[in-house]
């Protein structure tokens, strides 16, 4: 850890790769502004990072290697992580107002763990009674963890035909309303195994839950739908925009170009945290519209965090990431936290951190 930038350690200095973490200038007083701290999960380096505020006013950055880590949510003194084939739970230990020696306020420690099998699991949801709700996109559809399957599957949309292990459509994002699951996304309503690729550009749509009908199409690749002041929120990620969906017309209404593809959207006051990743040279990410729109306002992709103000739809803030680094999945607010941290699976701190329930 250090103040804005962190450099991995695990091999020689000549071939160490680098990670460089560049906040913009106010981005730490928003945060002390703000009362809160964020974390995001990057798949592709395989990490969770904890970004807070040192007792000096500078960023404090804190990162656990968590094997292919995407989906999160923060709910009460829990932070829920999924991973390549597992679902993580991880408990705050410390009480209100106390700090570790190092000034930490938060201390999330792994204290389940629920084995599923590499489902690719996307977004993640906590229902009304506390219960964890997961996208399950190697098959389509909303699942919950189970203590005897590797899942138990609760919905699916009304296109897919059958339950299978093909990834049809590349369900990814959920969005909770009221303790419920709301709103899910997908990149194309095809019911043939991996045929969403093909409808990358205009496929994608929203698909109300409880009516189980889908009410918006013509997205390309949309992501992260969060309802947030009776407004559904989404990424249209292959255009580079982050904004919201119109219900009653069915459309698309963009807020904010954002120079990456979106993935990651949670809410503070007046605030959206946006996650940025650079695309991958493959047919997954190349020949989208977001391509034409970086080269028009003669912009590079980059990856990191950007604060949008909703008001008026201008970005006020941002976190830069360079290095090896290249592409976020997910990003939660934690609210009232100054300084977070994580404990890991093999230091010596897990053996020591013990709590007695009483």
């Amino acid at each position: 850890m250090t103040d804005a930038t962190t450099e991995a350690q695990s091999q020689p200095a000549a071939e160490a790769p680098r990670l460089e973490l560049m906040p913009s200038r106010q981005l730490p007083d928003w945060l002390a502004e703000q009362k809160l701290s964020l974390a995001f999960t990057t798949y592709q380096a395989q990490k969770l990072f904890l970004i807070g505020l040192q007792p000096n006013g500078r960023l404090s950055i804190f990162e656990r290697t968590l094997d292919r880590c995407m989906g999160m949510v923060a709910h009460d003194n829990t932070l829920w992580v999924s991973t390549l084939y597992q679902l993580w739970r991880f408990e705050n230990v410390l009480g209100s107002g106390e700090r570790t020696q190092d000034g930490y306020d938060r201390m999330f420690v792994p204290q389940s763990c629920t084995v599923t099998g590499d489902l690719d699991v996307h977004d993640l949801g906590v229902d009304a009674d506390g219960q964890l709700l997961f996208v399950n996109t190697l098959f389509g559809c909303l699942a919950r963890p189970s203590e005897t399957h590797s899942f138990v599957p609760v919905w699916r949309p009304p296109f897919l035909s059958k339950l299978a292990a093909e990834d049809r459509c590349h369900l990814n994002g959920l969005a909770m309303r009221d303790g419920r699951p709301a709103y899910v996304t997908a990149v194309a309503e095809s019911d043939v195994a991996d045929a969403w690729r093909d409808r990358r550009r205009d496929g994608g749509c929203i698909v109300d839950v409880a009516a189980n009908q889908v009410v918006l199409r013509g997205l390309s690749m949309p992501h992260s739908p969060r309802w947030y002041r009776d407004r559904l929120w989404l990424h249209n990620s292959g255009t580079g925009e982050f904004g919201w969906a119109d219900l009653a017309t069915g459309r698309f209404e963009p807020v904010c170009f954002c120079p990456g593809y979106l993935r990651g959207l949670a809410f503070a006051g007046d605030f959206a945290i946006v996650g940025l990743s650079r695309p991958r040279e493959n047919r997954t990410f190349t020949g989208l519209a977001l391509d034409d729109a970086l080269a028009a306002k003669q912009a590079e992709a980059r990856c990191g965090l950007m604060v949008i103000d909703l008001r008026s739809g201008d970005i006020v803030h941002w976190l830069r990431i360079d290095g090896i680094v290249q592409e976020l999945y997910d990003v939660v607010v934690l609210p009232g936290v100054v300084r977070p941290q994580a404990i890991g699976f093999r230091g010596d701190e897990i053996r020591r951190v013990l709590r007695l329930g009483v």
